[in-house]
């Protein structure tokens, strides 16, 4: 993942605390904590952790250029652990920028074996910690995926009836090495949880290379796939291990025409990163349709946002559905009616309508 030139060298607290200590041992476990402007819920967040963290755990904040005092929190924290069993850093940038930004640095820094990302308006679940070491210890894959809840002030039926107090994030095997790119790949379509804080992967399959794009929305969509694939090896554990807070201004909430951009073309160069991987046609239509809904949602995001003139959006939206699906939009639309998703099918159609109507098909498309 390329972004932007590299910001100035995130400044460190305590002084010195970015470099490993003399004779220290390279932790198993890294847990990166992004912070920008959440001083109401980050020693929640925290705590959550130290409470079951283990020697071998270290914990890293950065702070993205906050103006809350969320920045003076993460080094009174870092104070007030500095005596602990548990190692616990905090780094601050000179220049904002973005969650994306936020987690390149922290893994940049991390010594872990295991990297788990946190977002420091959440909370892990008592036990999760100790368990992730089980699977480690026991099995050492290469990535391992969790359940989570939805966290919200208040709870109603509703919510409960939609599953929110246990979200699934695959849908494949449970408890057991899978090693089948197809059923891993396959699993994270039919789920579509891509967030970065319910994967805890090896800091390896990371590497050098695959980072969060830096000033783009649905960076987890973006980079999830990629890891997904650079993985031989995953665990998943069915159990909630993450508190997601629900707050008011979430991505969805404030479309715009720019953020729908960013999800229209989420899952660009995957078909080139997995040209080399052999996936089943289930895996293939799993996928496609998880593309679909890009185009889909991203298309609806630009029509919220520019009612009267969203057809060259979504136009390009189109190109970039194409792009990202491994299977042509006439399978698809057969496989929609093999499956009985007719609903699907005429909603796909619907927004390819939109899409056709500021002149793809002149330019040698056909409507399926």
């Amino acid at each position: 993942m390329s972004g932007p030139l590299p910001s100035p060298s995130p400044s460190a607290w305590p002084p010195g605390g970015a470099a490993a200590p003399a004779g220290a041992a390279a932790p198993w476990l890294s847990v990166l904590i992004p912070v920008h402007n959440v001083k109401d819920y980050l020693r929640e967040c925290l705590d959550s952790v130290l409470a079951q963290a283990d020697a071998g755990v270290e914990v890293l904040m950065v702070d993205d250029c906050s103006t809350d005092g969320s920045d003076d929190l993460v080094r009174t924290l870092v104070t007030e652990h500095a005596a602990g069993p548990v190692t616990v850093r905090g780094l601050f940038h000179a220049q904002n920028q973005g969650l994306s930004g936020a987690r390149n640095t922290m893994l940049q820094a991390a010594r872990g074996d295991y990297v788990w990302f946190v977002d420091s308006d959440d909370y892990l679940m008592p036990g999760a910690i100790p368990r992730l070491r089980q699977v480690v210890r026991g099995h050492a894959p290469a990535l391992v995926l969790c359940d989570f809840f939805m966290l919200r002030e208040r709870m109603k039926l509703k919510h409960r009836l939609r599953g929110e107090l246990h979200r699934r994030t695959f849908f494949g095997p449970e408890r057991q090495v899978i090693r089948d790119p197809s059923l891993l790949m396959r699993g994270l379509f039919e789920a579509g949880q891509m967030h970065s804080w319910s994967k805890i992967a090896r800091r390896s399959v990371w590497g050098e290379q695959l980072r969060f794009p830096v000033g783009r929305y649905f960076e987890d969509m973006a980079t999830t796939p990629f890891l997904a694939l650079l993985a031989d090896s995953v665990w998943y554990e069915p159990e909630v291990w993450v508190a997601y807070r629900q707050r008011a201004g979430s991505i969805l909430a404030t479309p715009n025409v720019t953020k729908a951009e960013h999800l229209a073309h989420a899952l660009a160069n995957l078909r080139d990163a997995a040209a080399g991987t052999p996936l089943d046609d289930e895996t293939r239509f799993a996928w496609a349709h998880f593309a679909a809904r890009n185009f889909i949602g991203a298309s609806r995001m630009a029509d919220k946002a520019l009612p009267d003139g969203c057809a060259e959006a979504v136009a390009k939206f189109r190109d970039a559905f194409e792009e990202a699906s491994p299977i042509p939009l006439r399978d698809l639309d057969l496989a929609y009616k093999r499956r009985g998703w007719f609903v699907r099918a005429m909603r796909l159609r619907h927004w390819l309508r939109r899409a056709d109507c500021e002149g793809s098909t002149s330019s040698g498309r056909s409507a399926i």
